[in-house]
């Protein structure tokens, strides 16, 4: 008996190890219909048979953390440089997913606690409690969304664009629904039980084609040739900038040089989140004979750099979009609301600090918070241009992201050099497309040590440098689309696919219970 629910407790960690691989940048979409399958029927079958309930906690902990631990074992190599974090790796790669792995626990339990007898009750009660599940997992404490089960769709783009209606979190909902399918064809008490399959493919296929009828829509629209143009730089600049106080100077001219700014041409230039560590907001004004016969009055840089402030005897820093003009004058600027755990502030940070701990994206102190986010007008005698900031970690948040939809595009700086050459900077940019398509906007991306991207609204990739590429990417041109329905109402939306899943679960008990 020990060696059979040992071999259990093997075979959920495989599943969730396997289906790690339907995620970018594999994308092995199919896998999932398998391991979601599997899991439902063995948690299914074991119900018949063991009465303790509780043990279906510790099942959906082991598929949860076999899902995490191979999917997210790139967070530990930020630990990697600093030599005061390298106690924490082995235990990095183990407790974020074991702590992750709480949430498909505390899933497992309630679906066992609730489930129903019949069979199709119990198949929407298993995909309702997941999604909402995952959309706690996205919410609670800072969230996290990594990696939900929707990101395996990431490079079918017809069948994502039905997120600008439904977004995210709903349509991850029906995903678990269509990969945990093929249970029913093993399960089904009737044959009528089957035209629940045939209803969630058809569903599918309805997706594509709107998706298709989308993006031809989209192709269709007109084209605004824009009076200037911006240039979005990808960079590969060592990470150890950070960790051995390297002089800017050096950093500030192979930027420029990557730039390649053109002197007669009116352009917006973005360079990436936190290019230059070791100044500040007020103080890259210092260097601006770097930058004079470079930036002229044609010229505005937009780029990632901290914010330092001193009020009452207190320091405060930020982790800020800024906008100058070619003098280096401060236009606007934006400070960061959603900040990393560990990576940018420290919780319990008096304590954690007294052990030796600093955050890892600089030594000094946690940022702080900005107080909301704000639509930036970028607008001078020769630019009018509105824009959304996200800094890095914040695009991946599926929602309202703003209170006013009246902006033209989306602006991505990102720091991805923390994670080296692992899948997770590949995860990252996927949840550009998402927002993307969400938001009807173009998101314009500038990573170091990432992929730095043009983004359209429908979520085509127009441009791309890859990992670790140098150079840049230039923005002439936009189509003229309409706000979705997601930009609209955001997560409300969600609510209203629970009420129906809700409704499902009722209905098909009703009918077997008759």
């Amino acid at each position: 008996m020990k060696s059979k629910f040992y071999i259990e407790l093997i075979f959920l960690i495989f599943l969730g190890v396997l289906t790690s691989l339907s995620l970018p940048p594999f994308n092995y979409v199919l896998i999932n219909f398998f391991t979601l399958s599997f899991f439902y029927i063995f948690l299914i079958k074991k119900s018949e048979t063991n009465k303790n309930k509780k043990i279906f906690f510790l099942y959906g902990w082991l598929f949860g953390f076999g899902y995490f631990v191979s999917n997210l074992y790139w967070i530990s190599i930020s630990l990697t440089f600093d030599d005061s974090f390298n106690f924490l790796i082995p235990i990095t790669i183990i407790l974020i997913p074991g702590f992750l792995g709480l949430f498909y626990a505390l899933f497992a339990y309630l679906f066992i606690i609730l489930k129903p007898k019949k069979n199709l009750s119990a198949f929407f009660l298993f995909s309702l409690i997941f999604g909402i599940i995952e959309f706690i997992r996205g919410t609670i404490l800072t969230g996290f969304p990594w990696n939900l089960i929707a990101y395996s769709f990431s490079g079918y783009i017809e069948i994502l664009s039905i997120t600008s209606v439904i977004g995210t979190y709903s349509f991850n909902l029906f995903c678990i629904s269509l990969f945990t399918s093929p249970s029913i064809f093993i399960l089904k008490e009737k044959r009528k039980d089957i035209i629940v399959c045939i209803a969630l493919l058809i569903t599918t296929l309805s997706f594509f084609v709107y998706g298709s009828q989308n993006i031809d829509k989209f192709y269709k629209a007109k084209i605004n040739q824009h009076d200037y143009k911006i240039r979005i730089l990808g960079s590969n600049i060592s990470i150890e900038r950070f960790l051995f106080d390297i002089d800017p100077v050096s950093t500030i001219n192979e930027l420029i040089e990557a730039s390649n700014l053109p002197k007669n041409e009116k352009v917006i230039l973005i360079w990436p989140e936190g290019i230059l560590p070791g100044l500040y907001q007020d103080t890259l004004i210092e260097f601006d004979w770097l930058f004079n016969d470079k930036l002229n009055e044609n010229h505005l840089l937009v780029l990632g750099i901290n914010k330092k402030i001193t009020e009452n005897e207190i320091t405060k820093y930020f982790n800020s979009l800024s906008i100058y003009d070619h003098q280096l004058n401060l236009i606007n600027s934006y400070n960061k609301i959603n900040l990393v755990p560990f990576g940018e502030f420290l919780p319990m940070e008096k304590v954690l600090r007294g052990l030796g701990l600093n955050t890892i994206t600089n030594s000094y102190q946690s940022y702080t918070s900005g107080n909301q986010r704000k639509i930036l007008d970028i607008k001078t005698n020769d630019f009018s241009v509105r824009i959304l900031p996200l800094i890095c970690y914040e695009i991946i948040y599926s929602g309202k992201l703003f209170q006013n939809n009246d902006f033209d595009f989306i602006f991505n700086i990102s720091e991805d050099g923390w994670f080296g050459n692992s899948i997770g900077p590949s995860q990252h940019f996927a949840h550009n497309i998402f927002r993307a398509i969400e938001n009807g906007k173009y998101i314009l991306r500038s990573t170091n040590n990432g992929i730095t991207a043009i983004i359209n609204p429908i979520g085509v990739v127009e441009k791309q440098l890859n990992l670790n590429e140098n150079g840049y990417i230039d923005f002439t041109e936009s189509r003229v689309v309409n706000s979705t329905l997601f930009s609209q109402y955001g997560n409300k939306i969600f609510g209203f696919i629970i009420l129906l899943y809700i409704f499902l679960i009722f209905s098909f008990k009703k009918l077997r219970n008759e």
